[in-house]
């Protein structure tokens, strides 16, 4: 099954991979900054930030992919999403740019050792392919 999608989707990168998420789902792109941790959270809850006076919890998306850590860089950036009426940051180690998929395939079961359930698709592109991120399985992990 093949979708095509005029949908706009800002494509990052992990790693040595590229992910997307629908440009409607993002509330803004920030850089890096201080976060204080939360006691016993999960291993990929890095902490929260303050956010213009809004608390925002902030995940990495190394850590929920079992990646090793890496330092950050001047490319590092926050994607702050909005999810179920709540802001939630993901830290990635750069944004490519915005982008539209003419093809978009259904997800394989794992991808690269992640499990397949943490993509809505996958984007085919000239340089590659895009893993497209289903913020559900992404932000409510248990």
């Amino acid at each position: 099954m093949q979708i095509t999608s005029q949908e706009q989707y800002v494509e990052f990168g992990v790693g040595d991979e590229d992910y997307a998420i629908k440009i409607s789902e993002i509330q803004e792109i920030i850089r890096i900054q201080d976060m204080t941790e939360i006691p016993n959270s999960r291993p990929y809850v890095r902490g929260v930030i303050n956010l213009r006076g809004r608390i925002v919890p902030i995940i990495s998306l190394r850590k929920l992919f079992s990646l090793h850590d890496a330092p950050e860089s001047k490319s590092t950036r926050i994607v702050v999403v909005n999810h179920q009426e709540e802001s939630i940051g993901i830290i990635v180690d750069r944004v490519n740019k915005v982008t539209m998929f003419a093809d978009i395939q259904p997800p394989p079961d794992r991808i690269g050792g992640i499990s397949g359930d943490y993509f809505v698709g996958i984007g085919i592109t000239p340089m590659g392919l895009v893993g497209i991120l289903k913020l559900d399985e992404v932000l409510l992990r248990n």
